[in-house]
């Protein structure tokens, strides 16, 4: 392979055919355009190609026209181009239509006889997944807007991952082709092709992508050492032609190689075909310059110990290789290098070297002292090629620096920022090529900078960096970190932070601000990376690197001074998201209409028009709608009487009533979210809070309750609902972390992981996560010098801060935190028997509190109801852990997860995040104000931090905050109910829109519950289960907080349910007699409660009921404890007798009731059930005949009561079973009634058992046909004569009377005749 020759010939393989022959591969050399002939790659193999399709012939899919989209789609993503939205749907119309293709092409083959019978079975399954794919990526189409990028994006690349598996052959019928180079007869190295790749068909979609194409192949070690990173280096670098085909079709072999070549045949007589040829003669030759502008890379592998790299680039083309100059201590290297490759000669014809270029491969690694350089990674690129009839102008030239991804191995390891061009000499020498203009580096030496042309145009900027502190650092080569200091730097600059003098005692800087000017490309994607190293000052003036990070990008830091005209329209201009909003008026304000939420009219009904807005229209019920909900609540306790008893008494009212209303608004909301997105028509609505909006909603919500009707979506029942919700305050539920909805609460203060260590390129390896070794706590601002004098001559401009003005101090301060743990869900099992223990750990600073004590016992989805008050000093104590353990009677407790709260972003971010904002302002029951500041004090301050104009309290209920005027209530009411003026409301209302204020304005945290993940550092990045929690955080200097809200679980209530079962009808007869053969059953009634199955209820047997009918006056009484708000029964019992303390289960709280026939000497034959919703089942029938088998089947439809708010009812209900044919039937039907009391209820007025004392119910009026045949025979004879076989017997005598006139008429009949004939 080494051989040298200049001579520039090709050898060519032979297409398979029927003989014998070696097999003879076409190799491109790695001389000078040199040539190394035909090589045996095996000594005699045989071929045998039939006249057709192979037997596993590959089935193309059309997966690397969807991966070449998608590319293009992230590059356009990455380089923010516009509309990579239209390039997606692009893509997926290119998907439809290729899959589309497939198929008619797949149905064509699918009956070929040369497939196998896996052949045709795998075509199917593929025809049915692209068939299924085409129609999904039809209507994803649709669906792709700017806003649903991202996860429209994320299933475009399921489908490629579909595709890739489904193109993958399972037989490979076709062998692969192995390229070997060898050495002394010694295999060295290889490259294996995927015989799929380069398989010919006239059908471009089943063409091998790699067909017909000169290709660049690397060739990596065997065995095993070509695994991994050792096996990563390219061991060769071999251009190559393959083309695999049928033997008919062998004249289109040589279609793609380049043109301007002659072939060389070899002559007859040598038992050698005289087609193809045995080599190629290339007759013309051009001359190429390459430039490589290699700017700077950004991002890269840390290959040393420190987290950080010395990289340089070696550039790869044709033949020759260069290399840039080495960078210490950096993953971010600029070179600013240009490297230039001469007399570079390639072979073919001038248009086929401009269209299509070889390759340019680039690698990077790592120098180092000792060894080899290591290998940190690889990209490829292709250059821009200027023939010498072409100028060297724009837009083609001079070339662009653009990204390339590195990779290493399969995972991606940077980005390299470079230009590549390759230039053409022409007859006039090099003299003809443009000149290489640009600075002479005179420091490097003969090291070429990039030319002007094509590196960036720079700008004067400066960088403002804000130094908080360090947090969490660990120790270095065993020694802690004591007087850390943090080094800044970017493009070359840089900045060192004021020296931590004792970090234990104190971890924050006492110099806050410092800047340094810089020379930044105007391109924001060109920037280089900010360079952030943290180092620990020690003995004898050494300094050891503790960490380092980089910011890959500055885009979020540059600072943009504003638009006076944007400046101007965002004050003018308005996003009505309030109640009412009314126009501007003259002097640019802009009122805001806060109407009270609390007195609602009972006739009015709230009906909310948005999810996200609170704009409310009130809509009067009509008439005939009141007549129908009373209809349909059925009497006494239909739609009407129930709402009246659904109002909430405030005294009844705690924290959970709150929560539940939350979460049921939460679902609502999200349900009303997806028919928002379903709903076509929303495009063509106005503005969000125009006035047309509000009067069209207004005549739509008018109409709303007809069209319902219809549509049977919001029945109107539901609307009372919503309007006694409107009286229970609610907060916010957050379904993610707090720091998810408020972008980590980095609003001015930003936190940068440090990193130290190699990168792990395989799972033993470190981790991310494991080479965090501590956090940065900053910021930094990056803007263009000089700033415009209206921002630096503002009124409180301090030059000291720069850019950061108004930030608070950033000494220690004393902070009581008060953690709400609501509930855990969907805990990982920790014990044998599939449940957990828990209990709530927590740990901030040197207070480790574990509720060890109040564990619960069996149960993934505990509530835990708890509080804790903690105090800590911020920012020594500021990383708050809450974990979820496992009790254990033996042994050490199991963690099962945890999760880590960063409290002092939250607490100085101007979020607010210290307490959360409530919905209303009240200073008593069950939403008491628990911010030690009054709305009015917070809003005050606000004002004053923000430097905001306000607030102004006007008469009439007005406030006005820089342009924005609010009006709301102005009265509260105290504990006695009496009326007293207040501002607090409006002060409220302002708070709640605080986003809306101009310049200061943010979106403030809402009195909240925040759902967490728990993890578990042993099974990284699996979730353990969730945790509800809040966490609220008072500073000690300021006036102390009330008493912590009481969020303890509620206890259930004891309820009794007495059940009188009266009647039965038509009950099936199940049993015949044995001497009559009457049919008969022995009727009981069974009842009990979901899960006390083992307390249930028989009544005594009412014997012999021919007719079906039963009489029982039999009483059930079931004591059970009742949880309200979940509306479930709360049972407490051991699983065992061998478990250690009873499990709390909560099941719904439903009654069911069985109808038997009782058999002496055999088991009892079931006949039928019913079982009964206590919270919601229809209610009973007046008579047996009314009740049908509706009620059981037709639920929706009927009116449905509680027996919680009925509390008696009584009734008839149908007892179903499954026939043969597994449909329900009517088994009979009961006569019973449900009265539901309280403990104490129960206990003044008690009852008995069955019938017993007290208050007895009377003996059943039992008919006589229940005794015994024999003992009343002639009783049993009446009733079988009058009821069995009544008919039988008027049949019998009917036909006899008639057989007897039909006799006389025989029997005179003769006698008649003959006295007529004789005329007697």
């Amino acid at each position: 392979m080494g051989c040298e020759n200049q001579n520039p010939k090709l050898g060519v393989g032979f297409t398979p055919n029927f003989s014998f022959q070696p097999l003879l591969e076409r190799v491109w050399g790695a001389g000078n355009g040199s040539s190394v002939g035909m090589r045996d790659v095996g000594p005699h193999v045989p071929y045998f190609v039939p006249d057709g399709l192979w037997p596993g012939d590959p089935i193309p899919l059309p997966s690397w026209l969807c991966e070449e989209g998608l590319n293009d789609v992230q590059e356009m993503i990455k380089t923010e181009k516009p509309h990579p939205e239209r390039r997606l749907r692009g893509v997926l119309e290119e998907l439809s239509s290729g899959c589309l293709r497939f198929l008619t092409l797949a149905d064509n083959d699918q009956h070929h006889s040369s497939r196998t019978r896996l052949d045709r079975e795998r075509l199917k399954s593929c025809m049915r997944e692209l068939e299924n794919m085409a129609q999904q990526a039809t209507a994803l189409r649709s669906q792709v807007k700017r806003n649903t990028m991202k996860d429209k994006l994320k299933l475009v690349q399921n489908f490629l991952q579909k595709l890739r598996f489904l193109a993958d052959e399972p037989q490979h019928t076709i062998p692969d082709v192995f390229i070997w180079m060898m050495s002394n007869n010694k295999r060295i190295a290889y490259a294996r092709i995927p015989s799929k790749d380069i398989l010919y068909s006239i059908v471009d979609e089943e063409m091998g992508k790699d067909c017909a194409k000169v290709k660049t192949v690397f060739l990596k070690l065997p065995g095993k050492r070509g695994f991994g990173p050792a096996g990563w280096t390219v061991q060769a670098k071999m251009e190559i032609y393959l083309w695999l085909g049928l033997n008919k079709q062998r004249k289109d072999y040589l279609s793609g190689l380049p043109c301007g070549f002659e072939e060389k045949k070899v002559p007859r007589g040598q038992n050698l075909p005289s087609f193809p040829p045995i080599s190629l003669l290339y007759t013309k030759k051009q001359v190429f310059q390459l430039r490589a502008h290699m700017y700077q890379a950004r991002s890269l592998f840390a290959a040393d110990s420190s987290g950080l790299s010395d990289p340089f680039a070696r550039v790869f083309f044709i033949s020759q290789s260069q290399c840039t100059e080495v960078l210490n201590e950096t993953l971010c290297p600029t070179w600013d290098q240009l490297l230039v490759f001469d007399n570079v000669e390639l072979y073919g014809e001038a248009h086929e070297m401009r269209d299509d270029p070889p390759i340019i491969v680039i690698e990077i690694y790592d120098q180092d002292t000792v060894g080899k350089a290591d290998f940190m990674g690889r990209t490829f690129a292709k250059p821009v090629v200027k023939m010498s009839d072409e100028q060297y102008c724009p837009p083609r030239f001079p070339p662009q620096l653009e990204y390339y991804q590195i990779y290493r191995g399969n995972a991606t390891a940077g980005d390299l920022l470079a230009a590549f061009e390759l230039l053409q000499i022409g007859p006039g020498g090099k003299s003809d090529l443009p000149p290489i203009d640009g600075p002479t580096d005179m420091d490097r030496g003969p090291i070429l900078p990039v030319p002007l042309g094509i590196r960036p145009v720079l700008s004067r900027y400066r960088v403002e960096i804000l130094f908080w502190g360090l947090r969490d650092l660990k120790r270095v080569n065993l020694a802690q970190v004591d007087r850390p200091r943090v080094d800044i730097e970017c493009a070359g600059k840089g900045v060192q932070s004021a020296l931590i003098q004792n970090y234990k005692k104190n971890p924050n800087f006492s110099t806050l601000v410092k800047w340094f000017e810089v020379d930044l490309p105007e391109n924001e994607l060109l920037h280089p990376p900010l360079n952030i190293r943290v180092v620990d000052c020690r003995a004898f003036g050494r300094y050891t690197l503790v960490g380092s990070h980089t910011v890959s990008s500055l885009r979020k830091f540059i600072y943009r001074p504003p638009d006076k005209k944007a400046q101007h329209w965002n004050m003018a201009g308005s996003r009505l998201n309030y109640r009412r909003a009314h126009r501007s008026r003259p002097t640019g304000e802009i009122v805001v209409n806060m109407e009270p939420e609390v007195p609602i009219k009972k006739m009015d009904t709230m009906v909310k028009l948005e999810a996200n807005s609170d704009a409310v229209v009130k809509v009067d019920v009509e008439e005939k709608e009141k007549k129908k909900k009373k209809k349909k609540g059925g009497g006494g306790g239909g739609g009407g009487e129930e709402a009246e008893e659904e109002e909430p008494d405030e005294s009844m009212l705690d924290w959970w009533s709150k929560y539940f209303a939350s979460i049921e608004t939460m679902k609502e909301v999200g349900e009303e979210q997806e028919g928002t997105q379903s709903d076509a028509k929303l495009g063509d609505s106005p503005p969000k809070g125009s006035k047309a909006q509000v009067k069209n909603k207004d005549k739509d919500k008018s109409k709303a309750p007809k069209d319902d009707k219809k549509k049977k979506q919001q029945p109107v029942p539901e609307l009372p609902e919503k309007k006694n919700k409107q009286k229970i305050d609610e907060l916010k539920v957050f379904n993610k972390e707090l720091e998810a909805e408020f972008d980590n609460f980095e609003d001015w203060l930003h936190t940068f992981n440090l990193l130290r260590g190699k990168i792990g390129d395989n799972d033993d390896n470190a981790t991310e996560e494991e080479r965090i070794v501590g956090r940065f706590k900053g910021s930094m601002c990056v803007y263009k010098v000089p700033l415009p004098d209206d921002i630096t001559k503002e009124a409180g401009y301090d030059p000291t801060f720069g850019m950061f003005q108004g930030i608070p101090s950033n000494d220690p301060i004393n902070v009581l935190v008060r953690v709400y743990i609501v509930r855990a869900t969907d805990l990982h099992p920790a014990d044998i028997n599939g449940k957990a223990d828990p209990y709530i750990a927590i740990k901030l600073g040197k207070t480790d509190i574990k509720d060890k004590e109040n564990y619960i016992s069996k149960q993934l989805n505990p509530v835990f109801g708890k509080s804790f008050d903690i105090e800590a000093t911020f920012p020594m104590e500021s990383m708050l852990t809450v974990a979820v353990y496992d009790w254990d009677l033996v042994g050490t407790d199991d963690l099962i997860g945890e999760t880590k709260i960063d409290l002092e972003n939250r607490f100085y971010s101007k979020h607010r995040a210290t307490c959360g904002v409530s919905q209303t302002y009240s200073i008593h029951g069950y939403n008491t104000w628990r911010d030690p500041m009054k709305p009015s004090q917070i809003l005050s301050k606000l004002c004053k931090e923000g430097k905001v104009d306000g607030p102004h309290f006007g008469p009439g209920g007005r406030v006005k905050v820089a342009n924005r005027v609010f009006t709301g209530p102005t009265e509260i009411e105290d504990e006695n109910g009496q009326k007293k003026p207040t501002d607090e409301h409006l002060a409220l209302a302002v708070l709640r829109h605080w986003e809306d204020i101009p310049r200061a304005g943010c979106r403030l945290v809402p009195e909240h519950v925040e759902t967490r993940p728990l993890l578990n550092p042993d099974k990284p990045g699996i979730e353990q289960g969730r945790l509800e929690m809040w966490v609220d955080m008072f500073p000690m200097d300021m006036p102390a907080p009330g008493p912590a809200i009481d969020i303890s679980p509620r206890k259930p209530k004891k309820y009794e349910l007495r059940v009188i079962v009266w009647n039965t009808d038509e009950v099936i007869l199940e049993d015949d007699d044995y001497f009559t053969g009457e049919k008969s059953s022995d009727i009981f009634v069974r009842g009990w409660l979901k899960g006390q199955q083992e307390d249930k209820q028989d009544t005594d047997v009412h014997y012999h009921s021919l007719t079906g009918e039963g009489n029982f006056n039999w009483r059930y009484i079931f004591p059970f404890d009742y949880l309200m708000a979940e509306e479930k029964i709360v049972i407490s019992k051991k699983e065992s007798m061998f478990s250690w303390d009873e499990t709390e289960y909560k099941i719904p709280a439903r009654l069911t009731l069985q109808v038997w026939d009782a058999d002496h000497f055999s088991a009892d034959d079931f006949l039928g059930a019913i079982e009964l919703d206590l919270n919601r089942f229809p209610r009973g029938a007046k008579t047996s005949k009314q009740c049908s088998l509706e009620m059981v089947t037709n639920e929706a439809e009927l009116p449905m009561i509680s027996i919680f708010k009925q509390k008696r009812v009584k009734g008839w209900w149908p007892f179903v079973a499954r026939d043969e044919n597994d449909e329900l039937e009517i088994t009979g039907k009961v006569e019973a009634e449900l009265h539901l009391l309280t403990a104490e209820e129960a206990e003044k007025s008690p009852a008995g058992l069955a019938r017993n004392e007290p208050d007895p119910l009377e003996k059943p009026n039992r008919p006589d046909t229940s005794f015994i045949w024999f003992l009343n025979p002639l009783k049993s004879i009446k009733y079988l004569i009058c009821t069995r076989y009544k008919w039988l017997i008027i049949k019998i005598v009917l036909a006899l009377l008639l057989l007897i006139m039909v006799a006389l008429f025989l029997y005179s009949m003769p006698g008649y005749m003959v006295k007529k004939l004789l005329g007697a």
